[in-house]
């Protein structure tokens, strides 16, 4: 090395993708700032989507009117891990978006194939601009979003940890009310025609079931300085 500096470690895009209460959120935000990347979560995308066609008295059931303004909200999204911040035509919607309502109805807005053209184009150009690297987390991002992505993890859980988990984010849920909401969306999101939920061909498989998160977050750190030393 000249001068005897540290050369910068090389950028790497790591694709994140599994079901609702893997952890993934939790783990992509903390690996991403504990290695210095980037960080997009593309589920917000989509319910920032979601969000603007319930606040515009859009007809959730009729993929054409869904598909007639999918162009028009301006979704900005921070790709700070401690602080990922959304923006919906310069509304805050962080907090918005994560209500029962939105997530009632982004699994159907999510399904319209004009709706993921459009996030799927936001979502590659966030990646090709983030230096020194991202981790970007959804449910097709090593299939469809960044098939050309340098790591891609696929994490998994049982339906009861997934449900634990998630009615313990959710104060007060029932577990096995939870639990069935959970597996009606991987339903409708593993069978939808346009990138469904899938694991990649080249995927690294995490069961999360009996992982603490720390555990898992360590497991995944070093899958990608593996990957970053191999560059």
């Amino acid at each position: 090395m000249e001068n005897g500096a540290a050369r910068p470690a090389p950028a790497v895009i790591v694709a994140i993708d599994g079901p609702s209460g893997t952890g993934k959120s939790s783990t992509s935000k903390a690996v991403a700032a504990k290695l210095g990347l980037s960080y997009l979560d593309t589920g917000a995308q989509y319910r920032a989507i979601t969000w603007w066609m319930v606040t515009n008295g859009i007809d959730i059931t009729d993929p054409t009117a869904i598909a007639a303004v999918a162009g028009k909200p301006e979704i900005i999204s921070g790709t700070d891990p401690s602080a990922p911040a959304i923006t919906v035509d310069g509304t805050d919607v962080a907090g918005p978006i994560r209500t029962q309502e939105v997530t009632s109805k982004v699994s159907a807005v999510s399904a319209v194939s004009e709706v993921r053209a459009r996030i799927t184009e936001l979502q590659r150009s966030i990646a090709a601009a983030a230096e020194p690297g991202i981790v970007v987390e959804g449910r097709d991002i090593g299939t469809t979003v960044l098939p050309d992505a340098d790591l891609k993890i696929f994490l998994t859980a049982s339906p009861e940890a997934r449900a634990s988990r998630r009615s313990g984010e959710l104060k007060g849920a029932d577990v096995n009310s939870t639990r069935e909401a959970l597996l009606k969306r991987d339903a409708a999101d593993s069978s939808r025609k346009t990138s469904p939920l899938a694991k990649a061909d080249d995927a690294v498989e995490v069961d999360t079931s009996d992982l603490t998160l720390q555990q898992v977050i360590e497991c995944v750190v070093t899958l990608v300085e593996e990957k970053r030393a191999a560059k």
